[in-house]
């Protein structure tokens, strides 16, 4: 990004490496704060804030006059600053409505999403003798030292309680070049967007998006769009993740910047090192210049499989992010052999020193994640370790005649409203809130390492999470894996508001992310994995976690939870 800044009404990205302000009066000199200024001017017209409004109709030009207000305040008195001119004396007089007005416009700064960018690659007339952090604390103190200088000032005070926040930005990158496109013509429109070196987050990380539910399948074209679509390499960055065992490169545009950030708590960061002019297994484009719905290619004479969502208010949700990514790896591991699950896995060690890998398996909302974490707190000192394997994409694999479980993710997307109280904050401060205040309010938070999740651990108890039925029973055992097939290819579940779904729906196997496009596929996979469960005297059955039942959204998790201990506590 050649750009100083780019601002927008949700957002502002400071391009550290084209110009860094290490001075009060820089700052209030910049472009980028009358810029800001004139967004906060517009915002507070849209208020109807009769008070403030009146305060800034003083000024004939209350951008211009403002600016150099606030410039004067930070080197002169009050009593020398209403003495400038009549306009300073009307304004100073107000100062109570002047200092409401200081920290509503404080606040307006605060609530944008504040994003800087670095190149590791600078030019010489930029800061690049400084590092990356120490860089984005110094803007963070800057900020705060502006706005402490004149709202004291207005305030005639000193203020006596000090709130270290996080005023300057709330997330930055470090990029730098990866040509690995070189080598592959076909995708030389790629070559020129940087790559996420180093990822810096600020805790506490809000975010709010224009959706909060995603919304239907991603289907297979037989054409490579991707080849043919031009690139502003300004606009773009690239994540390099691991998903699983893939490579995957994440490009997405920079008005959905929060949730390429957001892939920083899920997937596992690769370093420029290992994949310096590397091909990747995976390709996302998110936010692409193309119409329709999402959908993905697959470029069998390079072996790449690629995902396109186009750029609209409709993909602006997370789990657009995430979905489609992951269903790029699942429909890669069936072709090889591998079982895709929607589920959540646990490899548990108890304090009698017993261990068992647990798996749930269920679409969206049907209480997989929280009857894993429910069981944290039921068997309470009990469980010396709950390790994640995966929160709610896996694949199984057979090795040496063993059903094997995987990960996809190092991190958790986590539906805040049906776990346990408290538990968005025992980690928040590692944590990227997104849309807390909204129906399906989530979080995203790392739970594990790479190494764990793609370390193998043998599969000894298998699930179906079934959110709606009001037995009694906790759960249910097959005696056969065509019974136990039968259930989970059905993927019966209660939509509960965490798509667009209403009602009781069925996904082919809970898994409409690779496994529905690819039932020819699948079925075989789903008789030899089974069969080898049973082989192997794996419980398989169906946990009523009666999520969608409303009163025991918490009870029925819960249930669950005390009969997996039991399970696990027995003696055989």
């Amino acid at each position: 990004m050649e750009e100083k800044y780019f601002l927008n009404e949700k957002s502002i990205i400071i391009n550290f490496s084209e110009s860094f302000c290490k001075t009060e009066s820089e700052v209030l000199s910049s472009d980028a704060f009358a810029r800001v200024w004139e967004g906060y001017l517009k915002h507070l017209n849209r208020t109807k804030n009769e008070t403030l409004i009146g305060l800034v109709k003083i000024a004939r030009n209350p951008v211009k006059s403002f600016i150099n207000l606030f410039k004067v305040l930070l080197s002169f008195s009050i009593k020398e600053v209403m003495e400038m001119s009549d306009t300073y004396k009307k304004i100073l007089i107000q100062h109570e409505n002047l200092y409401l007005l200081v920290e509503n416009f404080y606040d307006y700064w605060r609530h944008l999403e504040r994003y800087g960018l670095m190149n590791s690659e600078a030019n010489r007339h930029s800061i690049e003798s400084q590092s990356f952090i120490e860089a984005n604390e110094e803007f963070n103190a800057l900020i705060l030292k502006v706005y402490r200088n004149i709202s004291q000032k207005v305030q005639g005070t000193n203020f006596h309680i000090y709130r270290q926040l996080a005023a300057g930005i709330n997330a930055s990158l470090l990029i730098c070049s990866n040509p690995w496109a070189s080598n592959y013509p076909v995708y030389n429109n790629l070559n020129k967007i940087p790559f996420i070196d180093s990822v810096l987050i600020k805790p506490t990380f809000i975010s709010y998006s224009r959706r909060n539910t995603r919304t239907g399948l991603y289907y297979e074209v037989n054409e490579n769009e991707l080849k043919d679509l031009t690139f502003n390499p300004d606009e773009w960055f690239c994540y390099p993740a691991h998903v699983g065992a893939s490579l995957a490169y994440v490009y997405f545009h920079r008005d959905y910047m929060s949730h390429g950030i957001a892939l920083s708590n899920l997937f596992e960061f690769v370093h420029m090192d290992e994949i310096k002019n590397k091909k990747p297994d995976l390709i996302y484009i998110f936010g692409a210049p193309v119409e329709g719905k999402s959908r993905y290619y697959y470029d069998e004479e390079n072996d790449i499989y690629i995902g396109l969502a186009p750029y609209s208010e409709e993909i602006d949700y997370f789990g657009y992010m995430k979905k489609l990514l992951l269903t790029l790896h699942n429909v890669k591991q069936i072709k090889q052999g591998y079982l895709p699950i929607h589920g959540a896995c646990q490899n548990i060690t108890l304090k009698n020193g017993k261990k068992k890998t647990i798996v749930l398996i269920g679409d969206s909302g049907a209480g997989k994640s929280e009857s894993l974490e429910a069981l944290r707190t039921v068997a309470g000192k009990n469980i010396v370790a709950m390790q994640t394997i995966f929160d709610d994409m896996g694949t199984f694999k057979i090795e040496n005649g063993k059903v094997m479980a995987y990960g996809t993710e190092t991190g958790a997307f986590v539906r805040l409203d049906d776990l346990e109280n408290g538990y968005a904050y025992k980690d928040m401060d590692r944590a990227i809130f997104l849309n807390p205040d909204k129906v399906n309010s989530r979080i995203v938070l790392p739970v594990s390492t790479y190494p764990q999740i793609m370390k193998g651990y043998e599969v000894d108890m298998v699930f179906y999470a079934n959110n709606y039925s009001e037995d009694k029973d906790v759960v249910k055992i097959f005696d056969n894996p065509s019974d136990a097939i039968e259930c989970f290819k059905a993927g019966a579940r209660v939509a509960k508001g965490t798509t667009s779904e209403k009602g009781l729906v069925k996904s082919y196997f809970a898994n409409p992310f690779g496994p529905t496009q690819n039932q020819e596929l699948c079925n075989p996979l789903l008789e030899e994995y089974f069969t080898t469960l049973f082989k192997n005297k794996k419980p398989v059955g169906e946990m009523h976690t009666r999520l969608a039942i409303p009163g025991l959204e918490h009870e029925g998790p819960h249930n669950v939870a005390k009969y997996l201990f039991k399970v696990l506590d027995e003696k055989n």
